[in-house]
């Protein structure tokens, strides 16, 4: 099943504000989670539909709706779940 993908204006910002080479891995991880949801995936809580994708020292925050990934927050791992 191939996924559509949806970055919020939030985590754009968020993108933006990261170096070009952290910016290319992450497009890279998401364009494969379109194709395969698998890799360094964890739910968050049983009851929603909130997922993170972890890279690094960074968590890229999405939920999952039927076939819509949609990206809300790229952060450190320190402050991602705040």
């Amino acid at each position: 099943m191939r996924y559509r993908l949806e970055i919020k204006e939030e985590a754009r910002q968020q993108l933006r504000a990261l170096p070009k080479e952290q910016r290319r891995n992450i497009g890279g991880r998401l364009d494969a989670l379109q194709k395969d949801f698998s890799g360094d995936v964890k739910k968050l809580t049983a009851k929603t539909h909130e997922y993170r994708l972890r890279m690094g020292s960074l968590r890229v925050l999405f939920t999952l709706e039927g076939d819509l990934i949609s990206v809300y927050a790229v952060k450190d791992r320190k402050t991602a779940y705040e």
